[in-house]
């Protein structure tokens, strides 16, 4: 079983289209389609009575000062262009509308959101936008070459009902009616005439749906989303998204850390404590002495994991003293020697930060467990509103991230907050990662 249609110009090739609802749609298109196009005409030849003047002139317009014609030519060009959007843009937020007479399916507007919301912002913002100056080429077309289709499909109608009509017209004026080309006097001669004008309503929704269906398409291509602006639109969302989730991930980091350190660490380290005790208070020897000894063993060392888990989830040195402490933390404690290099102005935003550690954090792990190095350096440089990170090291190079080094992970990571990674490691190294994160302004207090 075929699908019904979902447009007008789809419609126009099923059997059943004459007694379908579409070609009544497409008679109230185009019917409508004059007093929109006279409210785009009269304004717009308003602003275009400079040009309008000089087209009246004809031939005479060579008897004008060239510093005249110059003049209206640029007069008019200032109105249309500075004022002619101001007509365009709400014409097309009806031309939208009543596009879905012809075509229901939905038609996005290419226009961005101001970045502020304030008359100023919006003006910038929309005279700098393609699709203004698209509106208002639609609306120069339709008060021009659509209020000409429009009337003379208006006139035609009106000839159609004119000629079926005819037997009744001679009726009632008593004496010769001229329809059209012809002048006829009696009901009889009006009688081929009013067949005709039946054989033409018959076939006029064809004709009138595919000018209906044409102006629909203009007024689509013209007045919604193009291809590339709808791409740009859909990325734009995507990496706020991305952003979103990125931040999200990072407060449940946070939260699980929290929970952790404040929670679990706390009763373990108050379990540890009374395992020691009770470990000092019985008597060495007795039964119960060597597996409370064990005891108490092993929830120290569960507790070093514990501290080692919270810090790989989120240090907390982090948080509280920002990225310069927290990788010097780690230089630390790298099983290969770290020198490490800061020009930071002072803290950034939270999702660099956390990126930056981990970059860093993976890093070293990489150099200590792959590399065979000796030595490596971490330097971390603001510059423009971006954060780069570098780690080298003097090991065998040859790092590939298709060999499950962590790589592919890292370079997700950092795609994740807008960032890029290089990675130069030729055969004998040296390794350098490189990785740029955009950082503006840090806005937390």
């Amino acid at each position: 079983m075929s699908s019904s249609p979902r447009t007008l110009l789809e419609s126009v090739t099923r059997r059943r289209f004459p007694v379908t609802r579409w070609p009544w749609r497409a008679l109230a298109y185009l019917l409508s389609t004059p007093p929109v196009a006279l409210a785009a005409a009269v304004p717009l030849g308003l602003l275009g009575l400079p040009w309008l003047y000089l087209l009246s002139r004809g031939a005479g317009i060579t008897e004008l000062p060239l510093g005249t014609v110059a003049l209206l030519l640029s007069l008019g060009a200032v109105l249309v262009a500075g004022l002619g959007p101001l007509v365009a843009l709400p014409l097309a937020e009806v031309e939208r509308l009543r596009l879905r007479l012809v075509d229901p399916r939905p038609v996005r507007s290419g226009h961005r959101p101001p970045p502020v919301p304030d008359p100023w912002s919006w003006l910038r913002t929309r005279y700098a936008e393609p699709a203004t100056w698209l509106a208002l080429l639609h609306a120069v077309l339709l008060g021009t070459v659509g209020l000409l289709l429009s009337a003379t499909a208006s006139a035609l109608l009106l000839l159609v009902g004119t000629l079926i009509a005819s037997p009744l017209l001679v009726r009632i004026d008593d004496g010769p009616v001229t329809i059209g080309w012809a002048e006829v006097e009696t009901a009889g001669q009006a009688a081929p005439h009013a067949l005709l004008g039946v054989v033409l309503l018959a076939v006029s929704p064809y004709p009138l749906a595919l000018l209906a269906a044409g102006q629909g398409a203009l007024t689509r291509a013209l007045l919604g989303a193009g291809t590339q602006e709808r791409l740009r639109t859909e990325l734009v969302e995507v990496a706020r998204s991305r952003a979103r989730l990125v931040d999200a991930f990072e407060a449940e980091r946070r939260r699980i850390e929290r929970d952790l350190h404040d929670g679990a660490q706390q009763r373990l380290v108050s379990l540890t404590l009374q395992l020691g005790l009770a470990r000092l208070e019985i008597p060495p020897g007795t039964p119960g002495a060597a597996a409370v000894a064990d005891a108490h063993e092993q929830a120290k060392l569960f507790m070093t994991e514990l501290r080692e888990l919270i810090r790989n989830i989120h240090p907390k040195v982090l948080t509280d003293r920002g990225l310069p402490a927290a990788i010097r933390d780690l230089a630390d404690s790298s099983a290969v020697r770290v020198t490490v290099e800061v020009e930071l102005p002072g803290r950034l935003p939270n999702p660099v930060e956390g990126t930056a550690y981990f970059v860093v954090a993976e890093a070293l792990t990489n150099v200590a467990k792959h590399s065979g190095a000796t030595a490596a350096t971490v330097s971390l440089r603001l510059r423009d509103d971006r954060l780069t990170v570098e780690v080298a090291d003097d090991g065998r190079g040859g790092a590939d991230p298709g060999l499950g080094s962590g790589l592919t992970g890292l370079a997700d990571r950092v795609a994740g907050v807008d960032g890029r990674m290089l990675l130069s490691s030729p055969p004998g190294g040296p390794t350098l990662l490189r990785v740029e994160l955009p950082c503006g302004p840090n806005n937390e207090t």
